[in-house]
């Protein structure tokens, strides 16, 4: 993954997906998987669409209130929704970029999250789909490379921009996942109940993997630009990052990073160096919402 040497200083902010309309839509479209259909006959394929409508000047969560099945005392917000999960492998393909969903038992086709990936200039193709029955959790693999050039997706940039396009999809298909995600507080229906403490979520510990490079690995809140936030500084002390692996899991960003100094692992004064600022960074989020 050749990102050590971009140039983030004077990059413009990164431009986050839009959230969805919630008073212009006269229609809104949900899945749900079969198990939660109760009166509605007609669905395919585990999903099926719910037309509501409603004034312009109401609110989706107005307009939810006078469906019950879908938000109220049995709603979807109330009930045991699964943690959704996104992971970016960027080691176990040599050629390609992997990308994993999870959301449970809940998730549908993806297309359109297909879709909106190919619109980013991304060749996509679905790889597999894996049912876990004990543990009731569908999970569906992407591969993913540039239209231009056939190889796998190394600029960060990119990669956070598919990662928010997954997390935009999600939030739009599946409204109930708002809570679950930190991106939900921005781009959902409902936000997260609570937020995470960042100085108690953020945890960093770099160790060596193999003599030419040690293994980064960062877990803490998460929040848009996050992925970017990291790779600046990681670039700033002159560090090159190899390869990653990009993992959203709820409210929480768990990310393990292959780095280098000079084609060597890291010794233990960089390594201290490199904790050291990406803590007081990733503790003291200075992000100005309103740039996005």
């Amino acid at each position: 993954m050749a990102v050590a040497n971009a140039a983030f200083s004077d990059s413009p902010r990164l431009p986050l997906p839009l959230p969805r309309s919630r008073v212009s839509d006269p229609q809104i479209l949900l899945h749900f998987p079969p198990r939660e259909i109760s009166n509605i006959s007609s669905f395919r394929h585990g999903l099926f669409r719910l037309e509501i409508g409603f004034s312009r000047k109401r609110s989706i969560s107005q307009a939810f209130a006078d469906f019950p099945g879908v938000l109220g005392s049995s709603s979807l917000f109330d009930q045991d929704v699964p943690k959704p999960i996104i992971v970016i492998d960027q080691d176990s393909d040599s050629d390609a970029t992997i990308v994993q969903v999870s959301f449970g038992d809940r998730l549908g086709a993806l297309l359109d999250t297909m879709r909106a990936l190919k619109d980013l200039g991304l060749d996509v193709a679905k790889g597999t789909v894996t049912t876990d029955s004990e543990a009731s959790v569908i999970q569906t693999k992407f591969f993913i490379t540039r239209l231009d050039i056939g190889r796998k997706v190394e600029d960060p940039d990119m990669l956070e921009r598919i990662r928010l396009t997954i997390i935009n999809n999600l939030l739009k298909y599946h409204p109930e996942s708002s809570e679950q995600l930190a991106m939900g507080e921005t781009f959902g229906i409902k936000a997260p109940q609570k937020k995470l403490d960042v100085d108690i979520a953020t945890h960093i510990h770099v160790k060596d993997d193999g003599p030419k490079r040690s293994l980064l690995y960062i877990e803490t809140a998460d929040r848009p630009g996050l992925l970017m936030e990291i790779i600046q500084i990681i670039n700033d002390i002159n560090i090159s990052v190899e390869s990653a692996e990009i993992d959203t899991e709820g409210l929480v960003a768990k990310d393990k990073f292959h780095v280098s100094y000079r084609g060597a692992a890291l010794n233990n004064s960089l390594s201290q160096v490199l904790t050291n600022s990406l803590r007081y960074s990733l503790r003291r989020p200075d992000i100005d919402e309103d740039s996005y």
